[in-house]
């Protein structure tokens, strides 16, 4: 799951970058998808693979956790604002059209307002396609979970809803530029609110809707002229 560790304890040291080609490279593989990036070991030779390999999905998965290196610092993340804002700067020099998705953690002990205000700057900094978000709860064994500057429920109940608000903003923002085009799915489900559709992702993966049956579908790789965009998700008629 969580690649950017890969290689650092073989012996030679292999790149996960390198991984990536490899594997991409795969006669006969559609799609090549990787999920969590930590922005602490994350190199900018992995966006360069992604660009460079066509079966790569344009779209990355790399949690931020808090826009204040003060509170990136107290929970041992290992980079900085500013790293991670260059690891952005290179997908979006290269790949422009990319997805990123990202983590978000409210309500860490001691987070002042100021400090939260730097996580929604940050947002505002990106734009995220989508960030799973979510309050601080103190986890068994952590040393948190045993800090006496814990957040009141109501602040962190607060700040997840102010934070939610934009992410959903955003959210809808991103998926309008995919209006009008044609996209690549891959079918994975019935549409469970209406089963004479399917459910698919594009390469971005953005959830998509169209008319078809699951039997003959499901699996296959389809084109979709979009014509809906919402918050969460697209729907069109087949290409």
């Amino acid at each position: 799951h969580q690649h950017s560790a890969y290689g650092r304890d073989m012996l030679p040291k292999r790149k996960f970058s390198d991984l990536v080609k490899t594997v991409g490279a795969i006669k006969g593989l559609d799609r090549l998808r990787f999920v969590t990036s930590h922005p602490k070991f994350m190199s900018m030779g992995v966006v360069d693979s992604v660009a460079e390999t066509p079966t790569a999905c344009e779209c990355f998965h790399i949690p931020f956790q808090s826009g204040s290196d003060e509170i990136l610092a107290a929970m041992g993340r290992g980079h900085t604002r500013e790293k991670y804002l260059m690891i952005v700067d290179r997908i979006r020099q290269k790949i422009p059209d990319a997805a990123i998705t990202a983590d978000v953690i409210v309500g860490f002990p001691g987070e002042t307002e100021e400090q939260f205000q730097e996580s929604l700057s940050l947002m505002r900094e990106v734009v995220f396609d989508s960030v799973n978000t979510a309050a601080y709860s103190p986890r068994p064994n952590t040393p948190a979970a045993v800090w006496e500057n814990q957040i009141s429920e109501e602040v962190k109940k607060d700040r997840l809803l102010r934070i939610n608000e934009l992410n959903k903003q955003h959210a809808y923002e991103r998926r309008q530029r995919m209006m009008g085009r044609t996209v690549e799915i891959l079918v994975e489900e019935r549409n469970v609110q209406n089963p004479t559709q399917v459910m698919g992702r594009t390469r971005h993966g953005f959830i998509a809707y169209c008319e078809g049956d699951i039997d003959e579908l499901r699996g296959k790789l389809i084109n979709v002229k979009i014509d809906t965009c919402e918050t969460y998700y697209l729907s069109g008629t087949r290409a």
